[in-house]
């Protein structure tokens, strides 16, 4: 498929997906978000691939949204769009997806990269969420997931007072799994990724989501899940050949099945 914003790409068992607008330091509109969602989507279901990268070049991750686009938009017409939206379809990705963070992650950027299940950051990364100088407050997830990212009293300041957090800050409150010279981030990125996508594929999947459930539910309902998830799995050709393999002392061959 042919794409106008995003560069998409397959390294044996990741896909990876640039975006690309560098002029406007990787901005999102709406055209970018349809298209990275649509690629996501298409990455989930190729049983090729095990895992997935986002990145943007070195300078920015993705700078925010399209303010331009959006500037003189009505409530009714905000509620319209397929912005917003376009996060709900990045959030329903069921395979593994790592951020590769250089430069800027502003704004609907930040939000982008907390939709990833990972963040691997160079050391120039810089995430914040600086929508109160424009007069409003992050609409796709930043309020929610850094809170749970990183703490309210974080929270509260970089939202209501524009405060950034460099890679290294990141990574101390828990946004960032590890921070990487600018050289090596993407590198980085692809082999977590790579790492991961041989795994057992349907552990994983369910993996992720026990993660997720974690930030969503009770701690009750969320053990629950996991129990479920944990015995569905005793039903899966993968777990008969984990088992196998482990006992007698070999690599797995995983059938995602």
């Amino acid at each position: 498929m042919t794409y106008k914003t995003i560069l998409v790409e397959t390294h044996k068992q990741v896909g990876l997906i640039r975006l690309n607008r560098p002029k406007v330091l990787n901005a999102l509109n709406d055209t970018l978000l349809k298209e990275l969602a649509g690629a996501l989507e298409a990455f989930d279901a190729d049983d090729a691939v095990g895992a997935i990268v986002i990145t943007g070049n070195e300078k920015a991750f993705a700078a925010g949204a399209d303010i331009k686009e959006m500037a003189d938009a009505s409530a009714v017409e905000m509620h319209k769009s397929d912005f917003i939206p376009s996060f709900d379809r990045i959030r329903g990705i069921k395979k593994p997806v790592i951020a590769a963070v250089s430069g800027w992650a502003l704004g609907g950027g930040s939000e982008l990269a907390l939709s990833c299940d990972m963040i691997v950051a160079s050391e120039t990364a810089k995430f914040g969420q600086p929508e109160i100088n424009i007069g409003v407050i992050p609409g796709a997830g930043g309020t929610q997931r850094l809170a749970k990212a990183v703490g309210k009293a974080i929270a509260m300041e970089m939202i209501l007072n524009n405060r950034t957090l460099s890679a290294d800050e990141g990574q101390t409150y828990g946004l960032v799994n590890r921070v990487v010279p600018v050289e090596n981030y993407l590198n980085e990125a692809l082999a977590l990724a790579a790492e991961i996508a041989t795994r057992a594929p349907l552990a994983i999947q369910f993996g992720k989501e026990a993660v997720n459930q974690a930030f969503e539910t009770s701690l009750t309902e969320g053990l629950a899940d996991e129990r479920r998830a944990f015995n569905f799995l005793f039903a899966t050709e993968d777990q008969k050949e984990g088992m196998a393999a482990f006992v007698e002392k070999r690599d797995p061959r995983w059938k995602g099945r």
